[in-house]
């Protein structure tokens, strides 16, 4: 048995089986949100604890994935996992109409409840985070499974339940309301208005307020003997008890609102802002598709940001409501659609008990209510299309606002706005809002530093200046020096539950198991690492990846898509000093040194070729050796010029005996040359000033 915080650790790990837990928040679990300095070392002394206690197949599963650890374990090998599978397999039985078959599921789902969860796990906070759900997620099941043995007419069985349910949760409209159809559905009308009477006492005395409309309305049904099993599904679900009709609200519902904080320190985007606030305020005609904006670009780029800012600026524009909803499509598990039109439906004011079981229902109802209303919609963070479809209503005056990191070139009609990183002054300006004005023009040169090294992304801007506003008397220039040192760049953009790694990881993840042309993209964008180059060629690619230039291309192009590189021109591509830290990274904890040495001397040969053709040997009084460069016929940049220096900047720190000293010498000679500015032809006096 794990010792108590090494049992913490693991129930951490196993909550969120196959998910990166950060160390930070394994420490907030361990030490109740107090955790020492020596938090972050510790941690690893009781994982690797714990890697020993489990064993040797346990051992393996525990992996160290930054910003923290993953549990890898199959779905079946946990009680919470099994219980996730029964309940999608009822929930896949009930939109097939077998009622009955889904019972015994969502049965054998509970059976695998045995105690209030995380008895013997000692951490206040990790109950706080964990727990409270488990146990409302345990009381939603039981409720759904009530809901179904009510539509089999089972009221008189499952009654003894209700009311211990009841019991447990003594102030439970929803459960109250249930148990009164069941009791008047078997012949006990005055014992369940009697019921009411106490519940309505109990709530005046406790809470100080009246029963909810729900409830009410099943008061009223049972005085008057109007309620009555429920029909068929198929016909029930068109328009549940209670629904106000086409555009209209339960009764008593409030407006949504919806829209979280937007960001205080936006800066910058101001030609986006003014093209998403035209799209979104445009009187389009009611009988026509909702307009629907779409803003891609890389995590970490501000699509969330940019989202929340324009619609905060046209929310009195839309009087009947503001619905946001998170589709966690940068996660290992995005949102599913029917889950995602539930919180819509109940945000519109639809009970619980209401919201249809099938998903073509669900999306029906959801047009309905929002076809003669005015909304806005922000679909935050959508993997795909598919994904965001049924959320989008089918007509009238809303608007929807969709934000993603992948290109939604298949959803029909949208409109596309794409985020590019921040030139220097708009980064500058936003590190400004954090610093102020003085610290930047005090340290101008350094407040360039920090931007470079921050690659124009947002978020890493916003991190640095949180840093900095932080410490008001720290140096800029003593925070760039950190930041220019690549191998703790990503380490060093990382603060709280803010990491620009996160968004890096999402990104890699999306590779994973898949090639083109037979080339594994991983282990493409690992090459590129491994090189460390900041620019790379169509020619450089197939080099390095052993294809042809047309292949590396496709390859290339991939990767642009994951937002991994950046197309500079028809033939270049560019590695942000971001991407290219992580590359790096990943290269360095994937590859072994022999790969890593292998495509440093493979790049290596392939800039030693392309100098050999594009040059003349040298000329009677020049150095021995040199070859003067030909530009014209190289078509070299400054950009390629910089990728030798840092292929050999790369040689020299993995060993240049490893990678060739003949190879690293030839070249390092010619180097002055390469890195000397383009001519016509370099002279010998231009040459020697070089």
């Amino acid at each position: 048995m794990p010792a108590a915080r090494q049992r913490v650790i693991l129930a951490a790990l196993v909550l969120n089986a196959n998910r990166v837990v950060p160390v930070d928040n394994i420490a907030s679990f361990v030490w109740d949100g107090t955790p020492p300095p020596s938090a972050a070392a510790t941690i690893r002394t009781y994982v690797m604890r714990l890697r020993q206690v489990l064993g040797k197949a346990g051992r393996a599963r525990i992996t160290t994935r930054a910003p923290g650890y993953l549990i890898e374990l199959d779905e079946d090998e946990t009680d919470l996992g099994r219980f996730t599978a029964h309940r999608k397999t009822a929930d896949a039985l009930v939109q097939a109409g077998r009622t009955s078959e889904a019972v015994e599921e969502l049965r054998k789902a509970l059976a695998l409840w045995r105690h209030d969860p995380l008895m013997d796990v000692p951490s206040r906070t990790l109950h706080d985070v964990e727990a409270s759900h488990l146990q409302r997620l345990h009381l939603q099941t039981r409720i759904w499974r009530v809901d179904l043995d009510l539509e089999l007419q089972r009221h008189a069985e499952i009654l003894p339940e209700l009311w211990q349910m009841v019991r447990e949760h003594p102030l439970h409209e929803g459960l109250i309301g249930r148990l009164m159809l069941a009791l008047f559905r078997s012949g006990q009308q005055p014992e369940a208005l009697d019921l009411f009477q106490r519940t309505r006492a109990a709530l005046i005395d406790q809470l100080g307020t009246e029963p909810g409309s729900e409830l009410r309305a099943v008061q009223r049904r049972i005085l008057c003997a109007e309620d009555e099993p429920p029909r068929h599904r198929a016909d029930s679900e068109q328009r549940p008890d209670g629904y106000g009709g086409p555009g209209r609200p339960w009764p008593g519902w409030p407006t949504p609102a919806q829209l979280p904080q937007g960001v205080t320190d936006f800066t910058a985007r101001t030609d986006e802002t003014t093209e998403l606030g035209r799209l979104l305020r445009d009187k389009a005609p009611a009988a026509g598709p909702a307009t629907t904006v779409v803003i891609t670009g890389a995590g970490g780029i501000g699509k969330t940001a940019l989202a929340l800012h324009t619609a905060h600026s046209v929310r009195g524009d839309f009087t009947d409501g503001q619905v946001f909803a998170d589709l966690e499509g940068s996660t290992a598990h995005p949102a599913e659609p029917a889950e995602v039109l539930t919180r819509l439906l109940v945000g519109l004011g639809v009970p619980d008990v209401a919201v249809p079981r099938t998903m073509a229902n669900r999306t029906s109802l959801f047009r309905s209510l929002v076809a003669d209303r005015r909304m806005l919609i922000v679909l935050d963070d959508a993997v795909n299309a598919a994904q965001v479809r049924p959320l989008v209503p089918g007509t009238g005056g809303s608007r929807v606002i969709v934000t993603s990191r992948h290109r939604l070139a298949d959803l029909e009609g949208a409109h596309d706005v794409t985020l590019d990183a921040f030139d220097e002054d708009a980064s500058l300006a936003l590190l400004e809002r954090f610093t102020g004005r003085p610290r930047i023009d005090a340290e101008r040169a350094a407040a360039r530093r920090l931007v470079e090294a921050c690659a124009g992304v947002p978020l890493a801007l916003r991190i640095v200046g949180s840093r900095l506003r932080s410490r008001p008397r720290r140096s800029l220039g003593a925070l760039a020096h950190r930041l220019l040192e690549q191998r703790s760049l990503l380490d060093e953009l990382h603060l709280g539950d803010l990491s620009v790694r996160t968004g890096l990881d999402a990104a890699y993840a999306t590779l994973r198991d898949r090639s083109v042309h037979g080339i594994d993209l991983a282990g493409a964008f690992r090459r590129l690492g491994a090189g460390n180059l900041p620019y790379v060629r169509g020619e450089t690619a197939a080099a390095l990846l052993g294809c042809s230039e047309e292949n590396a291309e496709d390859v290339l192009d991939v990767l642009v898509d994951a937002h991994l590189l950046r197309e500079h021109d028809h033939s270049r591509y560019h590695l942000d000093a971001l991407v290219r830290a992580y590359a790096r990274e990943r290269a360095d904890a994937e590859e072994c040194l022999e790969h890593r040495v292998d495509t440093l001397r493979c790049l290596l040969r392939w800039y030693q070729h392309t100098l050999d053709r594009s040059g003349r040997p040298s000329r009677p009084g020049e150095p021995e050796r040199t070859y003067v460069l030909r530009p014209s016929a190289m078509g070299w940049t400054d950009d390629d010029r910089a990728g030798l220096v840092e292929a050999l900047t790369e040689a020299d720190r993995t060993g240049a005996e490893l990678i060739g000293r003949q190879l690293v010498a030839e070249l390092r000679a010619r180097l002055p040359l390469v890195a000397a500015p383009r001519a016509a032809e370099v002279t010998p006096d231009r040459r020697e000033s070089a």
